[in-house]
């Protein structure tokens, strides 16, 4: 059954890839963004939804995102994507800000986009969070504190999961493994999907759009028994 649906960070990336994907089975899509204006409102022209900007470690924004959503209807679903990286490099060498930076939006933003869909969403609603393999990979060398962002939301998916089931809310997470997507730009590190490619069980990086029907699925009635769940989309790592 088609529903409403929030999207953070839907502007580009898995965040796009999952935008489109639930929009063709007729959900109507509410997309958060934080800088790509342009993107996010052509992409909410071509899927007839509508775009929002939300800082999501700010909790003003989360509110106006949601509450934006709640002037269309009953939300159904919310998909929490926005997340962020750093330059990558040893934890030693990282700076401080970087480190704040990447866990108020990783891990505060992703619980303030949480505890506004637990009061919003009612029986039958769906929460799916973007966790990466990191999390139980640690991702040495590169970005500890990222993991341990990851780490945080993979936990409170859990936890949530316990706390909504008797509600008959739904939480799950994807957890992505190397995607090719913008992110690896804002690292320092564009070539890293295929640099890490021959790591990869199955040789190759994933595509947005891999990702987007694992989401789409848990967001969906075929996962209807599916919570607290953790689904690795890594290509076996």
């Amino acid at each position: 059954m088609a529903g409403l649906i929030v999207v953070t960070g839907g502007s580009r990336g898995i965040g796009a890839a999952v935008v489109r994907r639930v929009a063709r089975e007729g959900n109507r899509v509410v997309i958060g963004y934080r800088t790509a204006r342009e993107q996010a409102e052509a992409l909410a022209r071509e899927v007839g939804g509508v775009a929002v900007r939300a800082e999501v470690s700010e909790e003003a924004d989360v509110e106006e995102l949601f509450d934006t959503a709640a002037e269309l209807g009953r939300v159904t679903g919310v998909v929490i994507n926005a997340g962020i990286t750093s330059p990558v490099g040893p934890l030693a060498q990282l700076r401080t800000e970087d480190l704040r930076r990447v866990l108020e939006v990783n891990v505060v933003g992703a619980l303030l986009c949480a505890r506004r869909a637990a009061r919003d969403l009612r029986e039958g609603g769906s929460i799916v969070s973007l966790s990466s393999v990191a999390a139980t990979l640690g991702a040495p060398g590169e970005y500890v504190h990222y993991a341990a962002s990851k780490a945080a939301v993979e936990a409170m998916t859990v936890g949530l999961a316990k706390e909504l089931g008797p509600r008959g809310i739904r939480v799950n997470a994807v957890a992505a493994g190397t995607v090719r997507t913008g992110i690896h730009e804002l690292s320092g590190v564009p070539d890293r999907p295929d640099r890490v490619a021959p790591l990869i069980p199955l040789g190759r990086p994933g595509e947005p759009e891999e990702i987007a029907e694992a989401v789409a699925w848990l967001l969906g009635d075929g996962a209807s028994f599916t919570t607290g769940a953790v689904l690795k989309v890594s290509g076996g790592l």
